[in-house]
Order: C-alpha cells, then sequence, then structure tokens
C-alpha cells in the first residue's frame, strides 16, 4: 500500500514524556514528506500549544485541533473549517462544572484559561516558558471564567480533569444526557468536553475526502481514547505501546512507547520502504 497521509496525535504519541519530538521521528518524518507523503497533526489540543511543534517539523497541512473541533491554518493564520461551543452551551456547561467542583481550563480564541493551577497547567507552564517568544503559546491565569467568557468570540473546549474517576464518567453521561455535547478522555483522567459530534476521526475523515485521499492511504498514530475514531478512519491505525488497552485492541498495529523510536520504525516499516 502506497501511502498519501500521516496523520498524528501530539501527547504520548509525536512526542515524549518529556514534551520533546524525537530526533529519529523527526528525520523520519522529513524523509516520508520528500517521498511526497503528507503529514498532519491532529491533537486535542488549542493551535497556539501545537504551533511549536508544526513549526518545528515545518509542515504545511493545517492542523486538526482540540478533538476535530476545528481545523487551524498556521500559515494563513486562522481556523478554517469548525464546530465551536455557542455561547449558551459554554455558559451551561461551565454552571455544571461549578456545581460538580470539577477542575477545567478553557480553550477559547488564541489562548488557554486556568483559575487555579494543577499539575498539568505546571507542566504546560513549563514547557512554554522553554520555547522561544514566538511561539511560545498564551496561557492566561484569570480570576473568573464567566468574566472571561463575556469577551470570548470563540470556545473551543473545556479540558476537565479529576482523579475521581467514577464521578467524572458520570459527570461525563450527564452532560452528554443533559446538553448533548461530546466528551472524550485525552489521559487516564483528563475529560475532553466539546460540542456535540466533534471528534479527531470525524474531522480527519472530512479532510481526506475533500482532497481526494482514501482512507486505506492514511497510517494515523496514537494513544488515547480520543484517538480511537482517528485510527479506525485510517487504513492503518496504530496504537503506542503506551496505550491503554482498549486503545491497542481498536489498532491494526501497536508500536513500542513514545519515549522510544516506535514512530520512526514504524514509518521505516510501512511507509519507507512501501510497506
Amino acid at each position: 500500500m502506497k501511502y498519501r497521509l500521516v496523520a498524528l496525535d501530539l501527547d504520548g504519541t509525536l512526542i515524549d514524556s518529556q514534551l520533546q519530538i524525537r530526533s529519529e521521528t523527526i528525520e523520519a518524518l522529513s524523509r516520508v514528506r520528500a517521498q511526497g507523503v503528507q503529514v498532519m497533526i491532529v491533537t486535542g489540543r488549542h493551535h497556539g500549544a501545537a504551533y511549536p511543534y508544526w513549526r518545528q517539523l515545518e509542515l504545511e497541512l493545517p492542523a486538526i485541533c482540540c478533538n476535530g473541533t476545528y481545523m487551524y491554518d498556521f500559515r494563513a493564520g486562522r481556523p478554517l473549517a469548525s464546530n465551536p461551543y455557542t455561547m449558551q452551551e459554554a455558559c451551561s456547561l461551565l454552571e455544571l462544572i461549578r456545581q460538580n467542583g470539577i477542575y477545567t481550563m478553557i480553550y477559547a480564541d488564541d489562548f488557554m484559561a486556568y483559575e487555579r493551577e494543577s499539575l498539568h497547567v505546571n507542566k504546560l507552564l513549563e514547557w512554554s516558558a522553554t520555547l522561544p517568544q514566538e511561539v511560545r503559546p498564551r496561557i492566561d491565569r484569570v480570576d473568573s471564567f464567566e468574566h472571561m467568557l463575556e469577551g470570548c468570540d470563540t470556545v473551543w473546549k473545556f479540558a476537565t480533569a479529576g482523579d475521581d474517576l467514577p464521578i467524572m464518567s458520570a459527570f461525563a453521561a450527564n452532560l452528554e444526557r443533559s446538553l448533548g455535547l461530546s466528551c472524550e478522555w485525552s489521559a487516564h483522567n483528563r475529560l475532553d468536553i466539546s460540542h456535540a459530534g466533534n471528534s479527531k476521526g470525524k474531522r480527519l475523515d472530512q479532510w481526506i475526502a475533500e482532497h481526494g485521499i482514501a482512507r486505506e492511504e492514511v497510517i494515523a498514530f496514537g494513544d488515547q481514547q480520543n484517538d480511537v475514531e482517528m485510527l479506525r478512519v485510517a487504513g492503518l491505525g496504530v496504537a503506542m505501546g503506551n496505550s491503554r488497552a482498549e486503545v491497542r485492541e481498536c489498532a491494526d498495529w501497536v508500536a513500542g512507547s513514545n519515549d522510544s523510536d516506535a514512530i520512526a520504525n514504524t514509518l521505516h516499516r510501512f511507509v519507507l520502504t512501501g510497506g
């Protein structure tokens, strides 16, 4: 099979536990592109937090962001196809989050916002501080999400987290039932909430159809439940070795850990050698 597109999740997949792209992966992706195969980032991240990696890899395609809520064209500096919250949905969701005491970040416009720190936020801030100013994402601490929303044009995603998984699961079920929103796990204790119907797989499927690429011509890499639909869309869905069992079971191939050369090795096996 001759592949025409490589689709890559970021956290837990393309980037290692130190939030870096391994040099072997960079070299393999460069060779893949030299052979005419396109490369696309497909992530749960806000476009501001995906941009440093897009730029490092010198990509051209837009990125699918916030679990398929929108595509972002970094060359033009604007979102493309998108399906964000209505402002009423965002306000109703925030009200339920307050009632349940769920930790959250909000991804809006060109920034991410938080009210109080967490391990995840602190890791994100530490990573951001290592970047050159021109690629550093905007991560704002705000006093009030309610006040912040009053000044927003677009709300892309709520990223919630909690270590009591039964409570988080019940919260997700209630949101899907009462507000009709999409809830997807992006880590073992992190729940991403977006407008109904958004997913990485759906957005990727739409994009390849518009560009005349068959599903069989796509190889996709992921590690979390929010990647499952994307892995199923792709002709070759690759789960990382650090994936949960239910993700590996949905994949066509299981690679090694994101802290290994698994992506490079898989690209050499299936793309650079012709499969």
